[in-house]
C-alpha cells in the first residue's frame, strides 16, 4: 500500500491499495472508462453505500460527457489499468454523489435509471417528492458527507475503439441521433415488431429529456425539444396499445395533455385506450374532443364509438350474466343452509320425542 497522496486538487486525498501495469492511459474527450467502484462513509466501520462487484455491474462513463459526478473523472484519469486506489474526497465533491447512486441501483434493479415520464431531472424529483426512494441517499443527500472511493480501473478505449451509445452521445449528438431512431422506431411499428419499435422510441424519448433538464422551461429551446418528445411519446403509446398495455397509454397522454390540452392524437389515444378498459365516461369525452379539435376525424371516430357501444353491451351482457350467477349460487346456499338447519331441527325433535318415550 503506498503512502497516502494528495493529486493536486483540493479535498482529495489518494492511497494506492494495488499497482496497476504499463503507463496512465490517455483520457481524452470520448474516452470510455470502464471501472469498479466502492463507495464507503467515513465512519469507524467504514460503512458501505453502494459496492458495484456486489451487483457484478461494472461502472462505464465517457469523459467529456457532463458525468454527474466529475470528480471520478479526475480520479481515474491518475490510475493505471488494473491499478485499485482509494480515494478520500470532502463534501465539496460528493455532493451529486446520492442522485448518482439512485441512478446506479435502479440500473441494477432492472428498472429505468432516468424516469422520464415524470419530465424531471433527478434532482427536481427529490425536491419535488422530497425522497431518492432510498433511506440512506436521502440522509445523504440532506447532510452531505465526505466518502471514500475505491476505484479499479478495468479498460479505457479512446472514442474510435467502440461504437457509442446513445447513453455516451453529447447533448448534440443526442439530439442528431433522435431523428434516427425516430425512423428505425417506424419501421418496427410498420413491420409488427413492437417491442423493437417501443425500444427505439423510448431511447430517443431518453435522449431528448437528457437535454431538455439543461434548458429553462418554456423557452423555444426547451418547447422545441418537448413537441419532439411528445410526438416520440405518442408514437410509443401507439405500440403500447397493440401490446395492450391501456393503462399506461393513459398515464402518458394525461401527462402530455396536462400541459398541452390541444393535441388531437394525445386524445384519439387516451380514448382508445379508456375504450379497451370499459371507461365508457372517459372514452365518450376524449372522443368528442377529438372531433371538436379535428372535424376531419369524423369517419373514424363513428367506428370507434360504434365499437365502444358493442364493447359496453357486451359486457353489460357478461356483468348480467355474471350477477345473475352470483344471485343464483346465493340462493342455491341459502336453500342448502335452509334445508340443513331443517334436517337438524327435525332431527333434535326426533330425539327430543326418543327421550320423552323413554322417560315416560
Amino acid at each position: 500500500m503506498d503512502q497516502t497522496m494528495c493529486l493536486g486538487v483540493e479535498g482529495v486525498k489518494k492511497t494506492i491499495l494495488y499497482g496497476g501495469t504499463g503507463e496512465i492511459p490517455k483520457f481524452i474527450t470520448g474516452s470510455k472508462v470502464k471501472f469498479h467502484f466502492r463507495t464507503m462513509l467515513c465512519d469507524d466501520d467504514r460503512t458501505v453505500i453502494d459496492d458495484s462487484k456486489k451487483v457484478d455491474m461494472p461502472m462505464e462513463i465517457v469523459i467529456g460527457n457532463m458525468f454527474k459526478l466529475d470528480i471520478w473523472e479526475t480520479l481515474l484519469a491518475s490510475m493505471r489499468i488494473g491499478e485499485v486506489s482509494e480515494f478520500w474526497c470532502d463534501i465539496t465533491h460528493t455532493g451529486m454523489y446520492p442522485i448518482l447512486s439512485k441512478s446506479m441501483r435502479r440500473i441494477a434493479e432492472g428498472k429505468d435509471p432516468t424516469d422520464w415520464h415524470i419530465h424531471t431531472c433527478g434532482m427536481a424529483n427529490m425536491f419535488a417528492y422530497h425522497s431518492l426512494g432510498y433511506d440512506d441517499l436521502d440522509e445523504l443527500m440532506k447532510e452531505p458527507k465526505p466518502l471514500y472511493f475505491v476505484l479499479e480501473l478495468l479498460k479505457v478505449s479512446q472514442p474510435s475503439e467502440y461504437n457509442r451509445e446513445t447513453w455516451a452521445l453529447s447533448d448534440g449528438e443526442r439530439v442528431k441521433a433522435v431523428p434516427l431512431l425516430h425512423a428505425q422506431g417506424n419501421k418496427f411499428f410498420k413491420q409488427g415488431r413492437y417491442e423493437e419499435a417501443i425500444q427505439k422510441y423510448k431511447e430517443g424519448i431518453v435522449c431528448l429529456k437528457n437535454v431538455q433538464t439543461k434548458e429553462k422551461a418554456w423557452e423555444v429551446s426547451w418547447l422545441k425539444l418537448e413537441k419532439m418528445a411528445n410526438t416520440l411519446t405518442l408514437n410509443y403509446c401507439q405500440c403500447l396499445l397493440r401490446t395492450e398495455e391501456y393503462y399506461e397509454v393513459i398515464e402518458h397522454t394525461t401527462d402530455i395533455l396536462n400541459k398541452h390540452p390541444g393535441i388531437m392524437k394525445a386524445y384519439y389515444l387516451r380514448a382508445r385506450a379508456h375504450l379497451e378498459v370499459w371507461n365508457e365516461a372517459e372514452a365518450r369525452e376524449d372522443f368528442e374532443r377529438v372531433l371538436d379539435l379535428e372535424p376531419g376525424m369524423k369517419k373514424v371516430v363513428t367506428r370507434d364509438l360504434g365499437v365502444l357501444s358493442m364493447r359496453m353491451e357486451e359486457k353489460n351482457e357478461e356483468d348480467r350474466k355474471k350477477y345473475k350467477g352470483m344471485f343464483e349460487e346465493k340462493r342455491k346456499q341459502r336453500e342448502m343452509a335452509h334445508n340443513t338447519e331443517s334436517e337438524e331441527v327435525e332431527q333434535q325433535t326426533g330425539e327430543s320425542e326418543v327421550s320423552d318415550t323413554r322417560q315416560a
